[in-house]
């Protein structure tokens, strides 16, 4: 039985010295997590050392400030009790840590929830609207036409303008009394419209400037999207009988489908966070009637006296929690279609 035992470990103790000789062989890592980090330094150790630049910038730029924010917003911090500097006396930093006190505070107020429900209602038709425009646009000039460069060209003009230039340019055109817009109603015998003095027609004001800023972004990516459809899909679908409905249906619209989603997601961050168009345009009025989350931040942060540093990076906190929950459901919402990005 001994010699029956040894003679059956011999061949368990080749396999595995066979096994760890295939192991270094074929270059897989023996030695766990580190081992594997060691290995992936030590192979590809150029490209690190050229993404290390970017990343040490991206934390600089980004990571501390979002740090900051976050800490500042478990704290009582105000322009009364931070550090400053009067004249040549420095005063020291007096604020306390009040832990999620600003959170509870915030999200027990009203302002916060119909801040938050005109954001929604903003950025929901300022998307779909865009999106829409943009398709359409984007399936115009998707055909051969005569002129279509200069078309092109003319479409995304809007994007090539500094926001805050066309901002600047949409608020003249809006001007109740010499504004070009009420000029030309009132060439047709209609009174002028209060553009931006009217909570309702303000909030459809802001809403056009901001879908006139955002239709070239759609417009280049759908268009992209669809010039990448094969054409014998179009041209098999239009053999079998489809109509033109079908074949946007069925061909087109499943082609641009990943691009749709993903220019969709960065839209709604873009406009949820729009601060240039409704800050610089109306200033959050008249009144309150077109202030958003971001807007009402900055609002606590720069203009409000005294100014409350605690409350801003709370509400900025916030925001950022409610954007990330807003890409991960949407995310998972396109897995189950099958879209995984």
């Amino acid at each position: 039985m001994a010699v029956e035992t040894g003679r059956s470990a011999e061949p368990a103790a080749g396999a595995r010295k066979s096994a760890r000789g295939r192991a270094r062989g074929t270059g897989e890592p023996s030695g766990g997590a580190p081992g594997r980090l060691r290995r992936a330094l030590a192979t590809h150790w150029y490209a690190w050392a050229m993404v290390a630049p970017v990343v040490i910038v991206i934390g600089v730029i980004i990571g501390y400030p979002l740090a900051r924010g976050v800490y500042l917003s478990l704290t009582d911090a105000d322009e009364a009790n931070v550090a400053r500097t009067i004249g040549v006396n420095e005063i020291e930093a007096t604020y306390e840590f009040t832990g999620l006190e600003n959170y509870r505070a915030v999200l027990t107020d009203s302002v916060f929830w119909d801040r938050l429900g005109w954001t929604v209602v903003w950025t929901v038709g300022c998307v779909s609207i865009t999106f829409l425009i943009g398709l359409v646009l984007a399936n115009m000039l998707n055909r051969k036409v005569s002129g279509r460069a200069a078309y092109r060209m003319a479409l995304i003009l809007p994007w090539g303008i500094p926001a805050f230039v066309s901002v600047f340019a949409w608020r003249m055109l809006y001007n109740e009394k010499n504004g070009i817009l009420n000029q030309v109603l009132a060439g047709g015998g209609i009174d002028g419209v209060p553009w931006l003095a009217d909570p309702a027609w303000a909030k459809i004001s802001v809403i056009a400037v901001n879908v006139w800023l955002g239709v070239p972004f759609m417009l280049v990516a759908l268009l992209g999207a669809l010039q990448s459809i094969p054409g014998e899909l179009l041209e098999a679908a239009e053999m079998d009988g489809a109509g033109a409905w079908q074949r946007f249906r069925n061909v087109t619209l499943p082609g641009i489908r990943s691009v749709s989603s993903t220019v969709i997601l960065l839209s709604t961050i873009w406009t949820f966070n729009m601060f240039p168009v409704i800050f610089l345009l109306t200033r959050g009025g008249p009144g309150d009637s077109t202030e958003i989350l971001v807007t009402y931040a900055y609002r606590l942060s720069f203009l409000n006296s005294p100014r409350d540093f605690a409350g801003s990076a709370a509400w900025g906190v916030l925001i950022l929690l409610i954007l990330m929950l807003f890409a991960v459901v949407y995310r998972r919402s396109l897995r189950k279609q099958g879209e995984v990005w």
